[in-house]
């Protein structure tokens, strides 16, 4: 094949099938250059810069969703694109929609809240709209370049966003804390995505996959042949791991969290707790799915279009020189045959435990704060720690039981989606009040149920749905993710039952009390009245009724949750 030809079948692919599986990319790029474009001129600044990214966002959200309807997402076959570069399936497309749909509302909450004004606007909505579209390829990542660039695209954007309040030196120390671990991060990732690229021969999920079903670790662990293979695969492995547990501020790669979300602005916190969460979990659902999907065959692992994500594998499958006795004796699922069976159980072995620990840290270090904004920081810890456990059941389960395993996946994905109103409201309340108090310490918010009731009851509402407790959203998720620990089965899956059980009492409490401190306690006598105003207590209003509606009426959400899994098994 010459030249010519390469670049006709790269223009042809790019045009006739990348392109138009790109479009809300393509319009998230479009908004932003539009947004830098229109401050040449001088009438540019007469166009608020809110309405161009809102419009953007929109259009994005609208090029997102499916034709026939969220209910089709069963029928979009995988496909890789862009030359194998990033793949679109019903797990990306869902990511998608939950990304897009959230920088809708957030672009509003940012209008609304003042923090975006007409002179740092156009600065502000590109860096949201930047992160966002990293987050985007984080979700379709079918390489390991774009993993990469997917994850620092997200972050760097962040580090900004995270300073973004000018003249205050919390808001700047969290900027330059989040930029120096997030380039600790990136720095030992890509070491170790060099080492997996340089032992496995290439940077193509599929192909890597492919190699190291080829490799035979089981045997390579039991013969203890070839030990700086197995060394060399360890350590990329974890060091690829470190900046997938960073972007999830899972322990112990979480001490940027707190910090950073009490010095940055309120919206910012909504923002890195919702979207940066929901991408670095589709990276790691990826992860641990492509570990029950690789065939015996090795060579058939690059023609399914499903095992971009087998590149996991790669994070725990030296590992078992150490813990070979753990994983032989640790029963989760059935046996199937697979090369690279004991890596998915050590696999689930690791996400259990990081997701006890982080789980349990978070809701243990939550107790002690005076801070709104550090609570729901810790809060959204114990959270990711949930949503792992998620991710282990669904892992433990691929064997001989993909119906199951797609339920667990179901019920992160239904997570995610009441997960996005409960931080997404109780983070707008915060930034609403403190417009109005000035204040975001827990004991100024005494006595608001008698000067501002609406806002209190919204606030009591979404943290009883963090807690998990019926009838609002947050129980059903959660009820879900222990039923998948259930069906999993064996010691490790039943500990991480208890555990969640046990966390989600001990999270009483600290939310508990910002609620009784709100509708309770004496209002101090040196506060006025406090009021959001129309629209603030509408937006309010519009993002907290969900967190009712999805606990009396999950059926919709849960569907479509359902259906974006379940062709992962087809």
């Amino acid at each position: 094949m010459n030249l010519s030809s390469v670049v006709d079948n790269l223009i042809s692919d790019t045009l006739g099938s990348s392109l138009p599986l790109f479009c809300p990319e393509l319009a998230l790029c479009a908004t932003i250059v539009l947004l830098l474009f229109v401050r040449i001129f001088r009438s540019g600044s007469a166009i608020p810069p809110f309405l161009l990214a809102l419009g953007g966002a929109v259009a994005a959200l609208w090029l997102a969703l499916p034709q026939e309807g969220l209910a089709s997402w069963t029928a979009i076959e995988p496909q890789e694109i862009f030359t194998k570069l990033l793949v679109y399936d019903s797990l990306s497309a869902y990511i998608r929609v939950f990304l897009l749909g959230f920088a809708v509302l957030f672009i509003v909450l940012s209008h609304l809240t003042g923090i975006a004004d007409r002179e740092d606007g156009q600065d502000y909505f590109v860096l949201v709209l930047g992160a966002t579209l990293g987050m985007c390829i984080m979700a379709s990542a079918n390489h390991m370049l774009t993993i990469f660039l997917g994850i620092e695209m997200a972050s760097v954007p962040s580090y900004v966003l995270a300073g973004i309040v000018k003249g205050r030196s919390r808001s700047s120390e969290a900027a330059l804390k989040y930029a120096i671990y997030g380039a600790g991060a990136a720095g030992v990732m890509l070491y170790g995505i060099s080492l997996l690229c340089g032992v496995l021969g290439s940077a193509h999920l599929p192909t890597m996959a492919r190699e190291l079903a080829a490799l035979d670790i089981p045997n390579m662990i039991a013969s203890g042949g070839d030990k700086r293979t197995l060394m060399v695969l360890a350590l990329g492995g974890l060091m690829m791991g470190a900046g997938l547990a960073f972007k999830l501020s899972a322990v112990p790669f979480h001490f940027w969290c707190p910090d950073v979300f009490e010095g940055a602005s309120a919206e910012v916190d909504a923002f890195l707790s919702v979207a940066s969460k929901a991408a670095a979990l589709a990276l790691l659902l990826r992860v641990g799915f492509g570990l029950g999907h690789v065939p015996e065959d090795p060579q058939s692992i690059v023609a399914d279009a499903r095992a971009p994500v087998a590149l996991a594998a790669v994070t725990t499958t030296s590992e078992p020189t150490l813990f070979q006795k753990q994983v032989v004796q640790v029963e989760v699922g059935e046996a199937s045959g697979s090369p690279l069976s004991p890596v998915r159980r050590f696999f689930v072995i690791l996400v259990a435990i990081i997701s006890v620990v982080t789980c349990t840290f978070g809701n243990l270090a939550a107790y002690g704060q005076t801070n709104i904004k550090r609570m729901l920081a810790y809060s959204t810890i114990a959270h990711a720690g949930y949503m792992m456990m998620a991710v282990a059941a669904a892992v433990a389960l691929i064997d001989g039981r993909g119906e199951q395993s797609q339920a667990a996946i179901s019920a992160l994905l239904l997570y995610l989606a009441v997960y996005l109103f409960m931080n997404l409201g109780a983070f707008a309340i915060i930034a609403f009040l403190r417009n109005s108090m000035q204040s975001e310490e827990i004991k100024d918010y005494a006595g608001l149920i008698r000067t501002c009731p609406m806002t209190a009851v919204m606030m009591t509402a979404v943290l009883v749905s963090l807690i998990g407790l019926p009838p609002l959203a947050g129980f059903w998720p959660k009820l879900r993710v222990l039923q998948s620990l259930y069906l999993a089965g064996g010691p490790l899956m039943m500990v991480l039952l208890v555990v969640a059980a046990v966390n989600t009492v001990i999270s009483l409490i600290y939310y508990l009390r910002v609620a009784k401190t709100m509708c309770i306690d004496k209002p101090p006598d040196s506060r006025g009245p406090v009021t959001l105003g129309f629209l603030p207590a509408a937006y309010v209003f519009a993002v907290t009724l969900p967190v009712l509606l999805l606990g009396i009426l999950p059926e919709e959400c849960a569907k479509w949750a359902d259906e974006a899994a379940r062709h992962l098994f087809g």
